[in-house]
């Protein structure tokens, strides 16, 4: 590294011992958001090796086979889904020109605003008997009963699979549509000159091209598959997170909970290494030799051709986010006095109320952190702010599992202490409020607040806070009164992404929310675990009308990408 690449390391190195103190308090706090984040996982590894041992046989026979089985084939067909999806997508918008090209660019990214669970209970009431689907099926073919004819069963592994590759396929559209957008079409223009046909220059040029993106973005889509319990609920597949569930609460076993939770570590880790390594060999394709300055002009179809590639993108669009859409803003029309009733409202008020403790918290974490490894040139602090950024891997169900067990064992020395010295108790001061929902969230999403700052802070001159500590502004001093008011729009950015993935976040908050405690997600979840899907219908559409905030921002962001619209 360059020194003029590098000057705060630089100057770090030859701080005065005042200055190395604080940089040692930044290595320090980076330390402990490691640790914070690492605790739960920590803890459940130390549950389940230390469990007694009683369950695993009922595990090893009746759980984990089952269960085990059924998450590989799960995430063996949403990845196949989203992927083929997500890339034939991202190649007709990039390569070809249609009708409504340039609006379907942009609302191919809309399914990320609706929850797994959501689509799940939307998809579930879609093809009902007496859904939409069923009833004009009987209309065309005047059949009768369900006896009458077949219907495929949305409540099946294959029906997750479609449920899940519907709203989460965007992952990988959005990773391999910028490949094909910098790199692809040039090397695919050099092919088409030499006469290699469109489909040989898809199978034998981009598809090798986009390979790493395409395993970054499946990667992410399985582990939002693995983190997913409410969807899997609801269609009746039991999955290693719904064993997690189940063994905890119907059973009442901790330890069995933990093991099965060892096993998604496991699988976690694998689909880790899988992102880490498509990551690495995505340096070449990002390369700036490579990229095209001209627009040079796309493929235009006409007629069947051109008819079948907007179906081909309609259909997604369609699938992912009208339908949720439809099902729930139809269900909200006939529930609107539910918006004077308090339980709705005070839903509303707690979603709102955690998810902007857990974003506040999280930036300030997250820009503790990226602090850190801008003063630091420590490879330790890079690996604590690696290792501190992780959470977002752990699935809800591991991180709800460990922070409880923690968390109650902190609340009942506090307490314990409390009585001994101060003659009063303080109850649960953490499992017994939202204080562990919100830490939960924070520990989750503490990736996306980094990643946001993190590029905020690499478009800031490299020479501007060495100005500052020249001019007599000590660390703290430079960050409170140069730093932080150059990265309001990052630090923006990253607490909408956090309070709108806050709202979302299910599978901890059912773990860990104390009693009487309900946010629009558990309201959602309440209602559909009794059968009334209907009746949380006006919180699964704030819930979307929220998420859809950060949707808006990123398609706003791809608009203005000129290669992209033109």
């Amino acid at each position: 590294m360059s020194a003029e690449s590098a000057p705060v390391f630089a100057l770090a190195e030859t701080a005065p011992p005042a200055l190395r103190e604080r940089y040692l308090g930044a290595t320090l706090a980076a330390g402990l958001i490691a640790a914070v984040v690492l605790l739960p996982i920590a803890v459940v590894v130390g549950i389940a090796l230390s469990g007694s041992g009683e369950d695993w046989p009922h595990l090893v026979s009746n759980v984990l086979p089952q269960s085990t089985g059924t998450t590989f084939v799960l995430l063996a067909m949403v990845a196949a889904g989203s992927a083929s999806i997500g890339v034939t997508s991202a190649w007709l918008v990039v390569a070809y020109d249609f009708p409504l090209r340039r609006v379907l660019a942009w609302a191919l990214v809309l399914p990320l605003a609706v929850p797994p669970y959501l689509a799940a209970y939307a998809f579930g009431e879609f093809f009902l008997f007496t859904g939409p689907v069923q009833t004009l099926w009987r209309a065309l073919f005047g059949f009768q009963t369900a006896r009458d004819y077949w219907f495929p069963d949305i409540r099946s592994t294959t029906g997750a699979a479609i449920v899940l590759s519907s709203v989460l396929f965007p992952y990988v559209y959005l990773t391999v549509r910028v490949v094909f957008i910098m790199q692809g079409r040039n090397i695919a223009d050099v092919a088409r000159t030499l006469g290699a046909s469109p489909s040989r220059v898809l199978f034998k040029i981009l598809l090798p091209v986009a390979r790493p993106a395409i395993i970054a973005g499946t990667a992410l889509v399985l582990m939002e598959t693995l983190n997913d319990i409410g969807a899997v609920e609801y269609l009746g597949v039991r999955t290693l997170t719904f064993s997690v569930f189940t063994t905890w609460l119907n059973r009442g076993s901790l330890e069995g909970a933990a093991q099965i939770a060892m096993v998604m570590l496991v699988i976690v880790l694998g689909l880790l290494w899988a992102e880490r390594w498509a990551r690495r060999h995505r340096r070449f394709h990002g390369a700036r030799s490579t990229h095209m300055k001209a627009h040079p002009p796309r493929v235009r179809l006409r007629g069947v051709r051109a008819g079948l590639a907007t179906v081909a993108v309609v259909a997604p669009v369609l699938t992912g986010f009208g339908v949720p859409a439809y099902v729930f803003a139809g269900y909200a029309s006939r529930r609107l006095e539910q918006l004077a009733e308090p339980a709705l409202f005070d839903a509303f008020l707690t979603s709102v109320v955690t998810a902007g403790s857990a974003a506040v918290v999280t930036v300030l974490a997250a820009l503790a952190l990226v602090n850190a490894t801008r003063l630091s040139r420590s490879a330790a602090v890079g690996a604590l702010a690696r290792l501190a950024s992780s959470g977002y891997a752990m699935p809800g169900t591991i991180l709800g599992l460990g922070l409880l067990f923690s968390l109650s064992r902190i609340d009942n020395v506090v307490d314990a202490l409390a009585r001994e010295h101060l003659g009063f108790s303080t109850g649960l001061l953490f499992t017994g409020s939202a204080a562990a929902v919100v830490l939960a969230c924070s520990v989750r999403f503490l990736a996306l607040a980094e990643g946001a700052i993190h590029s905020g802070l690499e478009k800031l001159p490299p020479h501007i806070d060495e100005a500052a500590r020249s001019l007599g502004h000590a660390p703290g001093a430079t960050a409170r009164k140069v730093l932080i008011p150059l990265l309001k729009p990052a630090l923006f950015t990253a607490a909408v992404l956090v309070f709108v993935d806050t709202v979302k976040e299910l599978s901890a908050t059912i773990l860990l929310r104390p009693f009487g405690f309900s946010t629009l997600a558990t309201h959602v979840y309440e209602n559909a675990s009794r059968g009334v899907v209907e009746d949380g219908a006006l919180a699964a559409l704030l819930i979307i009308l929220t998420a859809l905030v950060p949707v808006v921002l990123l398609s706003r962001a791809l608009m203005r990408d000129a290669e992209a619209t033109l």
